[in-house]
């Protein structure tokens, strides 16, 4: 059974309850929050693993709450909106959301998702100090000029500087670090990021990119690591 922490954020107490009894049956245990700024606390007091963020809330919106917990973390956020125009998913997405659900949603889909960021989350932030451990870490960094990846510890640098990234953003940076020079269309990122089929996502995939690029680049409109190939998708060269 699964042990990690999930923190539900919504002001609906019908929608926090439904995400809460899905979730307990599958092993989690679940924090609820009626706004941001409970959610807030909550994830000051606990060990949260991943945050489930409604938009639209009293006090303190998702927006302005996803905001303030990526100035300290990099747990995944999933947000969920009745909205469902595209503006409203890249507003959530560029605020360092890595995931948006819109409403009404099966409540197995969420599961399915909130699964499927977990096992990225964790995986790359599994570390048990051991000798050995430390020897793979070495031997699992990308070096491309400036840009520094280690891919254990989910760090990023860019000349010396640390850089702040969504396990999303993360992932497409390592899928294409990994891949020097080969070109990934919009869809193929989505299908190997998201684990699921792609379906209408490419504004999903363009503004992970462009999120990446405002933290990589000195000049994000010349960007020297993630390179458009104009017709195809997106490369990085070593």
């Amino acid at each position: 059974m699964a042990q990690e922490t999930i923190l539900v954020i919504d002001d609906e107490k019908e929608i926090r309850d439904l995400i809460g009894i899905y979730l307990t049956n599958e092993g989690y245990t679940v924090l609820k929050a009626a706004d941001g700024i409970e959610g807030l606390q909550y994830l000051e007091e606990n060990n949260v693993h991943l945050v489930v963020l409604d938009i639209m809330m009293p006090r303190l919106d998702g927006i302005h709450a996803c905001m303030k917990i990526r100035e300290s973390r990099n747990v995944p956020i999933i947000m969920l909106s009745a909205k469902s125009q595209d503006m409203d998913k890249i507003m959530g997405l560029t605020t360092g959301a890595d995931d948006y659900v819109t409403k009404p949603f099966q409540p197995l889909e969420l599961v399915a998702r909130i699964k499927s960021q977990l096992r990225r989350y964790l995986r790359l932030n599994q570390t048990d100090g051991s000798p050995q451990a430390t020897t793979v870490q070495q031997q699992d960094v990308i070096s491309i000029d400036e840009l520094v990846i280690n891919i254990p510890t989910h760090e990023v640098k860019v000349d010396g500087k640390d850089i702040k990234l969504t396990p999303r953003e993360f992932a497409i940076l390592e899928l294409l670090a990994r891949n020097p020079g080969v070109v990934f269309s919009t869809e193929k990122i989505y299908e190997q990021v998201w684990n699921e089929p792609f379906y209408e996502s490419e504004n999903t995939v363009m503004v992970h990119i462009r999120n990446l690029r405002e933290k990589l680049e000195n000049n994000p409109r010349k960007p020297r690591y993630i390179k458009t190939v104009w017709g195809v998708g997106y490369k990085i060269e070593q």
